[in-house]
């Protein structure tokens, strides 16, 4: 997947959710009669600037060069002289409850704009990987709570669980607190139990290690002939012939029954000459393949960018659609944006006491990279991806950090509670503060965000 595409689609999904975000602020403040001067999407130099018609404020609208952000700029005395006869519109002369409600409408509006994407996921409808169970790793936590083959997950704690993708999330928001985790399966007898997680100390994120993986879960996989069922472009299967319909008899002399076994022989081998014996229509041949490396869980693994052939039948049976009536669609989008919005507190949360690493701190870089796969993936796939961006944006605006809306509401509460707005020495100190702590956690995001580049 090319760069180019990635900052396309980056470009894309940070222009959505800043427009949103800056027009809570443009939209509440002109509905409460305070002057707005510009609506800019994005900093630095103005790329394109426009005004519009019959509009008494003459406001100018900009989009600028860099697409990192925006903002709104309001008549303010702080920042110029304001006309007598315009005093009564300037930010800083409103009511406390007024400034408060022009400030909490962008982050507002992020939520407003989950809502409206998660709905929209439910309407269109997706189809996902049905949480079925494989023969749990030996010795692991799932092991332990006698979890068996084919169990299909339900319910992890309160949480409902109606895919692979949604498991994951409940273990998440299950498992930060280590302890005990009830997870509710129908086994494959058709009967729903309960098998418990003794998770002791062990906190989910305390560390970088894949959720699934920490646990000992394993995805179900049919046992079905080793069928290539398609190859990807430029993959090292593409590239040395490998084709849809081929079926591998052996890597290096080693006979292969079934699937599983040939991503065991590919990822033992990364960057390493791989002989695989074939049956083509008939026919037994050889082809030389080299698989490609990345890096998984911490180590170095091989792929060849090759998938299984699965009947109909057996993907009938993985695979669950998620679809939802418009009406039925919108209280469950709300809880969605919900449950989405206070996950990501208590993830902020542990970081901040040390109960979860730093390491899951994501940047640019790798948002543009998730920004590029879900749009190569499908339009729900990506719309979905916008919604969890739009809830982080909401959820971190509202911080009270200085230099975020959050600080801003954090000075007005002083406000209220002293009877008067803070002094002009405070606000700097915070100002400072604030650039502070944004600059290291920027500083955080890039660093992992190189750190998974190089692996």
């Amino acid at each position: 997947m090319s760069i180019l595409h990635n900052i396309f689609f980056f470009i894309v999904a940070i222009g959505v959710l800043v427009t949103f975000h800056e027009f809570g602020h443009f939209w509440v403040a002109r509905k409460l009669g305070v002057k707005v001067l510009r609506f800019s999407v994005g900093f630095g130099k103005p790329l394109f600037t426009w005004r519009r018609k019959n509009d008494s404020d003459n406001v100018e609208y900009v989009i600028a060069a860099i697409p990192l952000g925006g903002y709104v700029k309001m008549l303010d005395e702080r920042e110029g002289n304001v006309p007598d006869e315009e005093l009564n519109r300037a930010f800083n002369r409103q009511p406390v409850l007024k400034r408060s409600l022009i400030v909490f409408a962008g982050p507002a509006f992020n939520f407003i704009l989950a809502v409206f994407l998660y709905w929209l996921v439910f309407v269109i409808g997706t189809t996902a990987q049905r949480p079925l169970l494989g023969e749990p790793v030996a010795e692991s936590f799932v092991a332990q709570a006698g979890f068996s083959v084919k169990d299909e997950i339900l319910q992890v704690g309160e949480s409902e669980v109606a895919s692979w993708n949604t498991f994951r999330i409940a273990l998440i928001d299950q498992g930060l607190d280590g302890g005990q985790m009830d997870i509710k399966v129908r086994d494959i007898d058709g009967y729903e139990v309960v098998r418990s997680l003794q998770l002791g100390d062990t906190r989910v994120l305390e560390d970088q290690t894949d959720i699934v993986t920490k646990l000992g879960f394993e995805m179900w996989q049919p046992s079905l002939p080793a069928e290539i069922g398609g190859v990807m472009e430029d993959g090292a299967a593409s590239q040395a012939g490998l084709a849809r319909g081929d079926i591998i008899l052996s890597i290096n002399a080693t006979a292969v029954n079934k699937w599983s076994e040939i991503v065991e022989l590919v990822r033992e081998s990364p960057n390493q000459l791989l002989k695989f014996t074939l049956d083509r229509g008939g026919k037994q041949i050889e082809i030389d393949v080299i698989p490609g490396s990345r890096k998984l869980n911490n180590e170095q693994v091989g792929y060849i960018g090759a998938y299984q052939n699965i009947p109909d039948e057996v993907r009938d049976e993985m695979i669950v659609e998620l679809k939802y009536g418009v009406i039925e669609s919108i209280p469950k989008a709300a809880i969605k944006t919900w449950d989405m919005s206070l996950l990501t507190l208590r993830v902020l949360w542990k970081m901040v006491t040390g109960e979860a690493s730093l390491n899951n701190i994501s940047g640019p870089i790798t948002i543009a990279q998730y920004a590029g796969v879900t749009a190569t993936i499908g339009f729900t796939t990506f719309i979905g991806f916008l919604a969890i961006i739009s809830v982080s944006l909401g959820v971190l605006n509202l911080l009270p950090i200085p230099m975020l809306d959050g600080g801003h509401l954090f000075y007005y509460l002083i406000e209220v509670i002293k009877g008067g707005p803070v002094s002009e020495t405070f606000e700097a100190r915070g100002q400072q503060i604030g650039v502070m702590i944004l600059a290291l956690l920027m500083m955080i995001a890039l660093f992992n965000d190189f750190q998974r580049l190089l692996q």
